[in-house]
């Protein structure tokens, strides 16, 4: 956000010895992260040596378009799950470098962070099952080498794979690349077996169907174009003579 322009400028300004960086950014009172913005609205006035504010212009604004972008899509997306349980949540596709300030616009535009990396949580993909021989193997060797109290999500691709990953310990279910229909059988499925499990959808979800996906009962959705995807927001610098 705007706290990170001050920072690119004191970086510029130390790289360049031939001048002297005394910058000042002064944000209007009623521009902070994560507010509706409008067309053509000003959200900051930069102060500083022309050649400093130059010379990182384009640092800057690629910036500021990308997590505003990013904040903007996932405030799209929040609302279009309005009125039911499910909340949004990003997954680590992230640019490299920026991935804390991906997931901090993420949290302005109304979202949550899934794992920052992958010591922030256990998740059992269909690769390691894979390596594993199946889920009941990779479950268990995930119980067994456990560090902390993470809780253990299993990805499924199938009301088949849900099964299992209920009878053998699985303690959050990721529910990746299922219709529909077949999200709302595992909901079903969960609740009839009075199993209180979170269960995330993930996969060809866009704005045009997370509605629907919410609507099954589902706890979370995690959406990657929120940091891949996300268009730039169109923004520019004007200079103004003092």
């Amino acid at each position: 956000g705007l706290g990170a322009v001050g920072r690119i400028l004191d970086v510029y300004g130390a790289l360049d010895g031939a001048v002297v960086s005394h910058y000042e950014v002064t944000s209007h009172p009623e521009i902070f992260d994560g507010v509706r913005l409008h067309r053509g609205q000003a959200i900051a006035v930069v102060r500083d040596n022309a050649r400093v504010i130059l010379s990182c212009e384009r640092v800057i604004l690629n910036l500021l378009q990308r997590l505003s972008g990013i904040a903007t899509l996932t405030r799209e997306f929040v609302e279009a799950v309005s009125g039911t349980k499910a909340r949004i949540l990003d997954t680590r596709k992230t640019a490299p470098g920026l991935r804390m300030l991906d997931k901090y616009a993420v949290r302005c535009g109304g979202g949550q962070n899934h794992r920052l990396d992958l010591s922030d949580g256990v998740l059992i993909k269909n690769n390691h099952i894979a390596l594993a021989g199946g889920i009941k193997n990779a479950l268990e060797r995930a119980h067994r080498n456990r560090r902390g109290t993470q809780p253990i999500e299993v990805e499924v691709r199938s009301v088949a794979e849900l099964e299992d990953a209920l009878s053998f310990g699985a303690e959050a279910i990721l529910l990746d690349n299922m219709q529909v229909a077949d999200v709302r059988a595992a909901v079903e499925r969960c609740s009839a077996a009075d199993r209180r499990i979170p269960l995330e959808s993930s996969g060809g979800i866009n704005l045009e169907n997370v509605r629907a996906y919410a609507e099954t009962g589902v706890d979370f959705i995690s959406v990657g174009a929120l940091t891949h995807s996300a268009p730039a927001v169109d923004m520019s610098l004007r200079i103004v003579p003092a």
